[in-house]
């Protein structure tokens, strides 16, 4: 579910998806052809070599630029054999199994998600970290901002256990609802597409908690599309804490969770720390009478539940599909330079690093700056683009200039506080496509030789070396990146 939301989010931006599987299920087929996404499968063992042999191959016959993986099974070999086949790759991640990353981008969408966890990765792998990116469905867009309105005594539940419940856990939760002390109970059970339990669900569990004396209401509902409508309705759920934890916080819904997984368990912990829910335990721990005890002194109490979704909704903004698909883009948006960018452009380039770097190590004078800033911006020659992030905030600046030749001479530079992230290559790469889409058909760049951080930015943004040139007294390295290079694919 949360590759689907990540292939909506890049379908919205104008981008195709393939999901490339081992296994699957005719729900699952079904809801990926009714979202417009290919499927094809993989003919091996999860993980192992001929898996990545044949996700190569598959890659290239779609002419796919970036890879995403996503399972336990996924180690760092199987990332490093996808990027020597000179693809990006996005790793998705919930506790650093795979000791080391080779990957571009690692996402961790826990909210107890941290750097320390990765200290093991590639210095170009930039890592997404946090509920800020949080994989939800399109379906869940509108209701980003939607308020929950809190009854004093609640009596609508909503129980899903995931997509399996290899466990049955579904049918304990419904033995829990028949305990529960509120007559006017009403209930929707979800059932999974990959669930073998459900027509033994539907058959008899329904009918044991809604018997004609109990006055409580129960339907089973297999394989929903409107899980975001439910939620809504609820008071209280009773779910997995899988990447559904995500769903209940966007719509403030207040949960009992079990972790039916190891990589669960800490989710659930954190999520109890934080307020936004109650932890029951793991599956094997599952005790119907305590279930039925937390439902009840839940539903009775809108207060605690009133605290539960406000925390909930402060910890998920419904975002995150949005801000993966611009990482994987570039993780940037460039628009051209306007005159009201003259001051920050002045304070980027006279930064100390900045200055160090460049060719002239000299501070800039304001007036000096405000010239030749005006002369650029009417110049036809010159481009300036501004890169923002996905919050719209300015990191970095990419200029070409266009010689008598035909080919353009580049500059970049990234803000202070915005370095370390992986933005000199984000720019570097979202501002090539810019001015390629718009003239020329070849790009230079000269970096200094103490420069390392640059150069690997270029590098990686699919620039091939030239060699070493004077330039202005110094030594530096040339590059250069044509039409016909693609990024991310070192040149040897």
């Amino acid at each position: 579910m949360r590759c689907l939301a990540l292939a909506q989010a890049w379908q919205d931006a104008g981008g195709c998806a393939v999901f490339a599987m081992a296994q699957t299920t005719a729900a699952i087929q079904a809801r990926l052809a009714a979202e417009s996404c290919e499927l094809r499968l993989v003919s091996c063992a999860t993980g192992t070599d001929d898996d990545s042999r044949q996700t190569i191959a598959l890659a290239r016959e779609q002419a796919a630029e970036w890879i995403v993986v996503d399972g336990y099974q996924f180690t760092a070999e199987y990332q490093h054999a996808l990027k020597a086949a000179g693809f990006k790759v996005l790793f998705l991640d919930d506790y650093g199994h795979a000791g080391h990353y080779f990957a571009d981008l690692v996402l961790n969408q826990n909210a107890h998600a941290n750097d320390g966890v990765y200290a093991a990765r590639e210095s170009y792998t930039r890592l997404l970290l946090g509920t800020r990116y949080c994989l939800l469905r399109r379906e869940f867009a509108a209701w980003r901002d939607w308020k929950r309105e809190i009854a004093a005594a609640g009596n609508k539940v909503l129980v899903t256990m995931g997509g399996s419940d290899p466990k049955n856990l579904t049918a304990r939760a419904m033995e829990a609802l028949a305990l529960v002390r509120v007559k006017s109970l009403e209930a929707v059970v979800v059932v999974g597409g990959g669930t073998s339990h459900s027509e033994l669900i539907e058959s008899s569990s329904a009918s044991a908690v809604a018997g004609k004396e109990s006055g409580k209401k129960v339907s089973v509902r297999r394989d929903v599309a409107n899980m975001a409508e439910l939620m809504a309705w609820a008071d209280v759920a009773v779910s997995s804490a899988g990447s559904t934890c995500w769903e209940l916080c966007l719509l403030g819904l207040p949960s009992l969770l079990v972790d039916v997984a190891d990589n669960q368990t800490e989710v659930a912990k954190d999520l109890d720390r934080r307020g936004c829910a109650i932890h029951l335990g793991s599956a094997g721990d599952f005790s119907v009478e305590r279930v039925a005890e937390h439902l009840d002194r839940l539903l009775k109490s809108g207060e605690t539940r009133h605290s539960m979704s406000i925390r909930g909704r402060e910890l998920v903004d419904g975002r995150g599909a949005v801000r993966v698909a611009s990482a994987v883009r570039g993780g940037l948006r460039m628009r051209r330079a306007q005159d009201s960018d003259c001051r920050l452009f002045w304070e980027w380039a006279n930064d100390a690093e900045v200055r160090g770097a460049a060719f002239s190590t000299s501070p800039i004078p304001w007036e000096q700056h405000e010239s030749w800033f005006a002369s650029k911006m009417k110049d036809p020659n010159c481009r300036i683009l501004v890169g923002e992030n996905d919050e719209g905030r300015p990191v970095g600046q990419f200029r070409v200039d266009w010689r008598s030749d035909g080919d353009g001479e580049i500059d970049v530079s990234v803000a202070k506080d915005c370095r370390g992230a992986g933005y000199g290559r984000a720019l570097i790469e979202s501002g090539v496509s810019s001015v390629f889409a718009e003239r020329g058909e070849r790009l230079h760049a000269f970096v200094k030789t103490d420069n390392h951080a640059s150069r690997s930015a270029f590098e990686l943004a699919g620039f091939t070396s030239l060699g070493e040139e004077e330039v202005q007294q110094q030594r530096a390295i040339h590059y250069v990146r044509s039409t016909n290079q693609r990024a991310g694919v070192r040149s040897e």
